[in-house]
């Protein structure tokens, strides 16, 4: 497998290269784009690593000669949240880079898996979309919206308050990658229960995490080498999916046939062309039900937002 990595330079990008790097199926190749001039040196660096993939940087305006072949594209690149920023706010920037790249990559891979990571995650997907339509290449099966960051949070979190192991959590979060549209399934969880009260303030940490992060930050970026895991958790599960592996299950934000929105993210089954089959969600309690009504609106309204912006 090809991976690509667009944003490799940044705080995200490098976490989720090394990441790669480390765990990639021997014989495979990692290629790595900023606009950075740094790019080729964090390869250099990587390069260093004994491990069987091959890795090469690449710098400038131009992404095109790191997706030359590339079967998965991970992208991250774009401006972090700052404090008193929440993930809209970074929409002005991050929406032209995302439409930018996404041209680049129609061109030169337009068969790749692409996985969008840069934020706000629930209007740069939608952009992609309409990138890939309008150059006559979309296929929903290949292109996902990164959430495995609120997974991962959603099983720490868990493991903490209830003082198991968080490898022993398993949780699907359905909805979006940005405040009251980030639902965790807390009913769902086996072997655990909350009280109400849990239940309320979990799922509002879980919602809001990333300003944890952003605050403890005191102005010096945003979740980087969390995110970094979490998009290498997602990268590696499409790499072994795309190589045959069966029974790979991600949460991730898609474009499949939701009742609710046009995108919207719950477990996905990972396959030989990307999704196979997005899986059904199950029962929900009452309190997440209510609160999975109460988000549509922002959802939907953050969906329409990315499709005006490339018309």
């Amino acid at each position: 497998m090809k991976v690509a990595v667009l944003g490799a330079a940044g705080g995200i990008g490098q976490a989720l290269s090394l990441l790669l790097k480390n765990d990639l199926p021997a014989g495979s190749e990692l290629s790595l784009y900023d606009i950075a001039p740094v790019t080729p040196g964090v390869a250099k660096d990587l390069s260093h690593i004994p491990t069987d993939v091959a890795i090469e940087g690449f710098a400038g305006e131009d992404p095109t000669p790191a997706l030359e072949g590339a079967d998965l594209v991970l992208i991250s690149a774009g401006v972090a949240r700052k404090p008193g920023m929440d993930r809209a706010d970074l929409f002005n920037v991050n929406a032209g880079i995302v439409k930018n790249l996404i041209e680049k990559v129609a061109a030169t891979c337009p068969k790749a898996c692409v996985g969008i990571i840069t934020n706000p995650v629930n209007t740069t997907v939608a952009i992609a979309r309409e990138v890939l339509k309008n150059a006559g290449v979309y296929d929903k099966n290949k292109l996902f919206g990164v959430t495995t960051l609120d997974v991962i949070r959603s099983e720490t979190f868990i493991a903490e308050a209830k003082g198991l192991k968080a490898t022993d959590i398993n949780v699907n979060v359905i909805g979006g990658h940005s405040g009251v549209t980030i639902l965790p399934l807390l009913s769902q969880v086996q072997g655990v229960e909350f009280s109400d009260e849990e239940i309320a303030s979990l799922t509002d940490r879980i919602q809001n995490a990333g300003t944890e992060v952003v605050e403890a930050k005191a102005g010096g970026g945003s979740a980087t080498l969390s995110m970094g895991q979490a998009a290498a958790r997602f990268g590696l599960s499409v790499v072994a999916a795309l190589n045959g592996k069966q029974g790979v299950v991600e949460c991730a934000y898609v474009d499949g046939g939701s009742e609710h929105a046009e995108f919207f993210a719950q477990p996905v089954l990972l396959g030989l062309n990307g999704v196979e089959q997005v899986q059904s969600y199950g029962e929900i309690s009452s309190f997440e039900q209510t609160a999975l009504n109460d988000m549509l609106d922002t959802l939907k309204g953050d969906i329409v937002k990315g499709v005006e912006f490339v018309k």
